[in-house]
């Protein structure tokens, strides 16, 4: 039987980056003590007002069906967010809700590039930007980060990647998988190149509320970005609400007009009474995430802390979001056979940095969704495999 060639260019994606945790996690079901340092996902519970606020939204039979750009009410709270976040005039009509960010990236990267076109991203990257490009058709184009530079993109790497063929940056800041924050001399030097090769940029702000070092930076809130940057992001994070799926894409009106035909194809609406807890979310500040927003900047010191004279190892401190990165070269092993060995010998699961590009290979992602002494008996469990392995004593 014939198939879509898309399934050809999706079809080693996927699982195997994941294969530590989903062993991890069978371990766990067999009842093994580990500790799971592998999925981004808040550990803290939700503002217990926002679970109220979907309960009394369902309970009052808000499950028909919604308009294909989302209900009046999240459409208003998300323009109300980037009006006062840009101090321009933002409107419903710049905006589109979607079921979470992943929708939201799809959808956004479909309306921007195809076949022919190519599209340009960080190396190291989060895990699903590949997919998202490669289902488009577009050619993905990678910019290494250097970790001397502490993975941030510089403008000079990211134009000596531009062909004819270039049509989209998609950028992260805060950065998943490496924490880094991009400044603001750092990301307008990025809309200088953008503008010049005529890119669209593409701004994934899924932590947007998590930078711990250089204040948050988008380029959407610079006037001369503001026509050729969309922003994609959701509550997943900045609200603990990563199972409700309730994320949106803000840009120029024309490319939201255009995107919504496409948009509407996939989904024609969310579900209404998630709307209305988002749009909750985005009306009103709430002491749990605040203080969830703390506990990962805490948190963020502890294993550059405990690993700071550890052989074989070096971390330095995330500058924002929920990951830390640990360069694991020194104990001999790459990131994919050192987490391995981590799992395997000290019940600790965590991401090798293969599964995020060739950048990070050398790396593991560390997620800091645990408590500061799990965190701390984690990295004590790491400093007793680099000193095994730095010693020739490893079995």
């Amino acid at each position: 039987m014939r198939f879509a060639s898309v399934t050809d260019r999706l079809a080693d994606l996927g699982a195997a980056k994941w294969a530590v945790h989903r062993e991890a996690r069978r371990r766990v079901l067999s009842g093994h003590d580990i500790i799971e340092l592998a999925i981004g996902e808040p550990d803290t519970p939700a503002p217990q007002a926002l679970i109220d606020a979907a309960i009394a939204s369902l309970q009052a039979r808000r499950t028909k069906y919604s308009g294909g750009r989302g209900e009046t009410s999240v459409l208003e709270a998300i323009a109300a967010k980037y009006a006062r976040r840009t101090g321009r005039a933002i409107t419903t009509d710049n905006a589109a809700y979607m079921p979470g960010t992943q929708t939201a990236l799809y959808t956004v990267i479909s309306a921007l590039a195809e076949a022919g076109n190519e599209v340009l991203v960080g190396d190291p990257l989060y895990a699903t930007y590949e997919g998202v490009i490669r289902a488009s058709g577009a050619d993905m184009v990678l910019v290494p980060l250097d970790p001397a530079k502490g993975f941030h993109l510089q403008a000079e790497d990211l134009e000596a990647r531009i062909t004819p063929r270039s049509r989209v940056l998609l950028l992260n800041s805060p950065h998943n998988p490496t924490g880094a924050t991009l400044t603001h001399d750092e990301i307008a030097a990025i809309v200088d190149v953008c503008v010049r090769h005529d890119l669209w940029i593409v701004s994934d702000e899924v932590y947007e509320t998590m930078a711990y070092g250089s204040p948050f930076v988008s380029p959407f809130d610079m006037p001369e970005a503001a026509e050729r940057t969309v922003v994609v992001s959701s509550i997943s994070k900045s609200h603990m609400l990563p199972g409700m799926r309730a994320g949106w894409c803000v840009g120029p009106v024309d490319f939201i007009e255009r995107m919504l035909p496409l948009s509407e194809m996939m989904l024609f609406g969310g579900q209404p009474f998630i709307q209305d807890m988002a749009a909750f979310a985005l009306s009103a500040e709430f002491d749990e995430c605040a203080k969830m927003v703390e506990s990962f900047r805490s948190r963020a010191e502890i294993l550059p802390e405990v690993l700071a004279n550890a052989p074989g190892l070096r971390c330095s401190k995330p500058e924002g979001g929920m990951f830390a990165m640990v360069d694991v070269t020194g104990t001999g092993l790459d990131g994919e056979n050192f987490a391995w060995r981590l799992l395997n010998e000290e019940n600790v699961a965590v991401m090798p940095g293969s599964s995020f590009g060739q950048q990070a290979a050398g790396h593991i992602r560390v997620s800091l969704s645990a408590d500061a002494d799990q965190l701390r008996e984690a990295a004590a469990r790491m400093v007793r495999l680099a000193i095994r392995l730095t010693q020739g004593k490893a079995a």
